[in-house]
């Protein structure tokens, strides 16, 4: 599951739990709690030990760069 499928999916459970609510709620409330609670799901996923797939891919470029580089020294 990519992590925008897992923020989407913790968003609509949030949601459906808090639907009786959010009835007498303005949706600017809603958003307003969104932004707020967003940042602190995304430390407790990192914290699981899942990474965003954006920071992976940039780790794994980073990696073959520095094996690419490995490789040419040992060339030399």
């Amino acid at each position: 599951m990519n992590d925008k499928n897992l923020s989407e999916a913790i968003k609509n459970i949030i949601e459906k739990e808090l639907k009786a609510i959010s009835k007498l709620l303005p949706k600017e409330v809603i958003s307003n709690i969104e932004s707020k609670i967003s940042p602190q799901v995304e430390k407790i996923i990192d914290q699981s030990g899942y990474i965003k797939k954006s920071k992976y891919k940039n780790l794994e470029k980073i990696i073959n760069e520095l094996e690419n580089r490995i490789s040419e020294l040992e060339k030399n």
